[in-house]
């Protein structure tokens, strides 16, 4: 046994869901080489005094499932999928697909069905359990990394175990910054937005949720953002990979969007009456995590960078928007990346990924390492 898995199935199950004695725990798990983890987790779960559960998934068959699946088809899956997930207290969820273009063929109004059906099986597992999601490496992500698997395996397991805990006492001075903040404009090349997130909290992302980690996150007063934001990171959505997404928005809705597929883009966006709007604005700010590789999971923790998402709010930082899409779209404004700054309240605050104000300054990356 890798001593390394050993260690991230400790900070899942000891850390991020805190499992207690009698609680179910539903592992979620795609790819042969994720086992080793998915067995160490069992032990780990039942050494707590948990109950765990596993399902197998698997991307080819899934995609034979869309392809021709009806509506009456996945209402029934929601109902069996919502009872299983009603019942648990926790969720893992351990990713490794060999295809990250695997549902780049599937009709979007299948897609957009399937989504939009399941999406309260998401809401609950979301709302009412201590989840948490990570992908495995694997040599596909090697790949999108575009090193060889043994070297991303080192930088997997350096982002993944790092010290949360350090990371979450960091977070408590900008958690309380935003929680102070009204007005947000933030600038950069192509970008010059504005928005306010007043009354709105904002919530530390250390390890709970997702690994790897780091992130404050808030959400936009629905109707309070006016500009354009020119985003620099590619985006895996679909199994199509967007790059060059430009919004225009007024009054929160956006108004004007274009990408290297006009149509495929337009198309997420109008799943529902709420994809045009946005429901999460965070921070990131993973000293490990520092180049785009295509995987939101590590994308919107990039140091230096922000995310701002098309579709529903968290039910902890809500702002009324309700929809079937939740698109991380990240820009990092280090300097290699183009450089900008984040104004809170138009006071300076973080400038070319750097956070200025003194009181911040320990999230940055090498207070952070």
């Amino acid at each position: 046994m890798d001593h390394r898995i050993k260690k991230l199935s400790n900070v899942l199950v000891d850390y991020s869901c805190d499992v207690k004695p009698g609680e179910k725990v539903f592992i979620h798990y795609e790819g042969e080489c994720t086992k080793p983890l998915v067995k160490q987790l069992i032990k780990d779960i039942y050494a707590k005094g948990g109950l765990p559960y596993f399902e197998i998934r698997d991307a080819e068959v899934n995609r034979e499932i869309l392809l021709g699946c009806s509506e009456e088809q996945i209402k029934f899956m929601e109902k069996y999928q919502m009872k299983q997930m009603e019942g648990m207290d926790a969720y893992i969820s351990i990713r490794a697909g060999l295809n990250t273009s695997e549902m780049s063929d599937i009709p979007s109004e299948k897609m957009n069905m399937y989504n939009r059906i399941l999406h309260p099986v998401l809401e609950e597992r979301v709302n009412h359990t201590k989840w948490v999601v990570l992908r495995y490496p694997n040599h596909s992500m090697a790949q999108l990394a575009t090193t060889s698997l043994e070297a991303f395996e080192d930088f997997y397991f350096d982002v993944c175990t790092l010290d949360y805990k350090k990371m979450a006492d960091a977070m408590t001075p900008l958690v309380e910054l935003m929680n102070k903040t009204d007005k947000v404009h933030i600038v950069g090349p192509g970008t010059d937005l504005t928005f306010s997130i007043k009354g709105i909290p904002a919530v530390k992302c250390s390890g709970e949720r997702n690994i790897p980690d780091g992130e404050v996150y808030t959400a936009p007063v629905k109707d309070s953002m006016n500009g354009i934001i020119s985003y620099n990171t590619p985006s895996e959505e679909m199994g199509f990979t967007y790059e060059n997404i430009v919004f225009e928005i007024k009054d929160g809705k956006i108004i004007k969007a274009t990408s290297n597929s006009d149509k495929k883009i337009n198309e997420i966006l109008d799943t529902d009456k709420g994809a045009r709007y946005f429901g999460e604005f965070a921070i990131g700010v993973n000293p490990y995590v520092l180049n785009p590789m295509k995987d939101t999971l590590f994308d919107e923790k990039i140091a230096g960078s922000f995310h701002l998402t098309p579709g529903q709010s968290y039910e902890d930082a809500p702002n009324g928007n309700g929809s079937a899409v939740h698109w991380d779209l990240v820009m990092i404004q280090r300097p290699e990346y183009g450089g900008g700054e984040i104004y809170f309240d138009d006071v300076l605050v973080r400038k070319d990924g750097l956070f200025v104000l003194p009181e911040l300054q320990c999230l940055n990356p090498d207070a952070l390492k």
